[in-house]
């Protein structure tokens, strides 16, 4: 198992988790994990899209873990009502498949990230962490399926991120360059020697810089401009 990030604030309230899979074996494992962290509960677990947000009005989580395919109301439909309401609960994808048009349909509907079901347990955990503090998490492959759909849908994009990424430090250029390769800001803190408070500073200025507003649309503009 890789290792897993320990929580920043052992004082703050823990992260009120939520687990839908039509298979109670997943169910199990993934609560198992998880509530075995000392920073996240798990507030309770549904079987369909529908129970999922029956249990989210009941149980008030943070986070959502919503596997995509499942019986009757799918997770994509669930996520997609889920983002609708006010102040919903951050939702990540979690899925065997890996197709572009999942990836496109999840964050089209407002899922903060998406993972395969085959990610190592560390990072599904770091994973819940970051999407509460407000970090997008996608795998790199899921990324990637993104920016291919992206470009398949404009391919003459060079120009203009090359104009936006120009506008960028060198030191601002190689983190933004780590957040286009799926890196965290504690994964990049550590690549490039730096303190996380001042990574999250320079990913702040990218997002100003770049006009992004996540990390999936910093990673897309250096992929359109032939960074990576």
């Amino acid at each position: 198992m890789d290792p897993v990030t320990p929580a920043v604030d052992d004082a703050a309230a823990p992260i009120r988790l939520l687990v839908v899979d039509d298979d109670p074996l997943v169910r199990s494992a993934l609560s198992l994990m998880l509530g075995g962290q000392p920073d996240i509960v798990v507030v309770g677990e549904a079987g369909d899209g529908a129970a999922g947000l029956a249990a989210v009005d009941e149980r008030s989580p943070d986070v959502v873990l919503m596997d995509i395919r499942m019986p009757g109301m799918d997770g994509l439909e669930a996520t997609r009502l889920l983002h609708e309401r006010p102040d919903p609960p951050r939702v990540i994808v979690l899925t065997t498949f890996e197709a572009d048009d999942y990836v496109v349909s999840a964050v089209a509907a407002g899922a903060e990230g998406f993972l395969v079901k085959d990610t190592p347990p560390g990072d599904i955990v770091n994973a819940v962490r970051s999407v509460v503090a407000g970090d997008p998490m996608l795998s790199p492959s899921a990324t990637a399926s993104l920016i291919r759909q992206v470009r398949n849908d404009a391919p003459d994009r060079t120009s203009a991120a090359l104009a936006r990424v120009d506008r960028l430090t060198e030191r601002e250029r190689e983190v933004a360059l780590a957040v286009g390769r799926g890196l965290s800001n504690a994964e990049i803190a550590k690549e490039l020697f730096c303190s996380l408070p001042t990574v999250k500073a320079h990913v702040s200025r990218i997002f100003d810089k770049l006009q992004a507003t996540n990390r999936v649309q910093i990673a897309i503009c250096v992929h359109d401009a032939g960074l990576l």
